[in-house]
């Protein structure tokens, strides 16, 4: 909430900002990293064919071998320079030669995995150390984000460089503002539970009455993903969107899948939503990041479960987790698999991205993210939220520019005619 208030205060007074969801940006930073790798890869056949080429040259074998020493060099500068390059595209749209510092909004920064700390580590330093002001935030303290010890050292040296360049402020209160927002309030239902005839009935009645609001047919459809991906959409009709829990959180999909339903509809149905615990700990954890990504994109969502949005989740002790569905890891030379898939076969191939990512997550930080992903869809019923679907979802921003950009053409040509 303090991001999103943040972010809306420095409209129309910084020009250059962005903001990114954890989520959202590690995919962009592993799509950016694949095209530059892929270049690169290209790159090193030909560089490969030089060097043949040089060995055959008629010099002596001296400077045949420092020849062969420069080109390996310039090849490793190249890969050195992966990370500077992705986070080059972070620094918004900037016009060549203009100077003055951008705002990149980081929302809920994590450590998950070994990808994730490398990737942030040579992003960040990369960002900070061209003037760009960073704004993030994080459920844990920036030291703390990696208790598991993954690539201790490269850690570090991020935390030391978050500490020098940034100031750290706890916002720390046992109160869920959220809560307090929606007892204030006359929620609208959006949530019918148990699953029985009474609340189907009422699931059903409501499904009705938003697609007659939004008019057309019913049909299913297609949404692009990334990596060349689709996404099939069992029952849409103008940015209003149908699925079964099993549909979303059953099936290995991930975060990317979760990004492209928000972004392409304004309101989204889950039916058939069962009570949580860690023996389907998948689909819990999968249904967390699909409610994060409604949420981030201010998604309308209605939904049918099997009890109340308190009891949605219930918590096991059961050690330690292994939480491989956070986001994709996927390239062409990867077949397109999902990280997990990846994990399963204990190796990536040279194209890929390093070996053996491997993220855990204790029990504990799972209930955080289960009370988490309860506050939201408190709030998500709240009249102060629902209000804001129409101004804040990208559907609706993308058809108020289209309008936007309508009305300036109508106006210039009127003007032309005029003179």
């Amino acid at each position: 909430m303090l991001m999103d208030m943040f972010y809306s205060a420095t409209e129309g007074i910084v020009k250059h900002r962005q903001r990114f969801h954890f989520h959202e940006a590690m995919l962009k930073i592993n799509e950016a990293m694949h095209k530059l790798w892929k270049n690169q890869v290209e790159e090193k056949s030909i560089q490969s064919s030089i060097s043949s080429w040089i060995m055959n040259l008629p010099f002596d074998m001296k400077a045949k071998e420092w020849l062969a020493a420069e080109e390996r060099y310039k090849q490793e500068v190249q890969m050195k320079n992966i990370l500077p390059a992705v986070a080059d595209k972070f620094l918004v749209d900037r016009q060549a030669g203009e100077r003055g510092a951008s705002i990149l909004c980081f929302d809920e920064i994590q450590a998950v995995d070994v990808f994730a700390i490398v990737a942030l580590s040579g992003i960040v330093s990369r960002l900070l150390s061209t003037g760009t002001v960073l704004v993030s935030t994080s459920n844990r303290a920036p030291k703390d984000l990696n208790q598991d010890g993954m690539q201790r050292e490269i850690f570090l040296k991020f935390v030391n460089k978050l500490e020098k360049h940034c100031e750290i402020i706890l916002v720390g209160s046992e109160v869920d503002y959220r809560r307090q927002i929606a007892q204030r309030s006359v929620d609208k239902v959006h949530y019918f539970w148990p699953l029985d005839g009474t609340a189907l009935k009422e699931f059903e009645k409501m499904w009705c009455r938003i697609i007659n609001q939004a008019g057309g047919e019913v049909t299913s459809s297609t949404v692009p993903v990334m990596f060349g991906r689709t996404l099939e959409v069992p029952q849409s009709c103008n940015g209003v969107a149908r699925f079964t829990f099993d549909y979303l959180c059953g099936r290995p999909v991930g975060a990317a899948d979760y990004i492209a339903v928000a972004k392409s509809h304004h309101t989204v149905f889950i039916s058939d939503i069962p009570v949580m615990s860690m023996r389907i700990r998948d689909k819990a954890r999968r249904f967390i990041t699909l409610i994060d990504e409604l949420y981030n994109h201010h998604c309308c969502l209605f939904c049918s479960a099997a009890t109340s949005i308190d009891d949605l989740f219930q918590g096991t002790e059961e050690g330690t987790l292994f939480d491989l569905e956070s986001f994709q890891f996927e390239t062409e030379t990867e077949g397109a698999k999902l990280r997990r898939d990846v994990l399963a076969e204990g190796s990536v191939s040279s194209g890929g991205a390093p070996a053996g990512i491997t993220s855990m997550l204790s029990g504990q930080e799972e209930m955080f993210a289960f009370r988490r992903a309860v506050s939201r869809l408190i709030e998500m019923q709240t009249p102060l939220y629902l209000e804001g679907v129409r101004s804040l979802h990208p559907y609706f921003q993308r058809k108020y520019q289209s309008f936007k950009n309508c009305s300036y053409s109508a106006s210039t040509v009127h003007h032309q005619v005029s003179h």
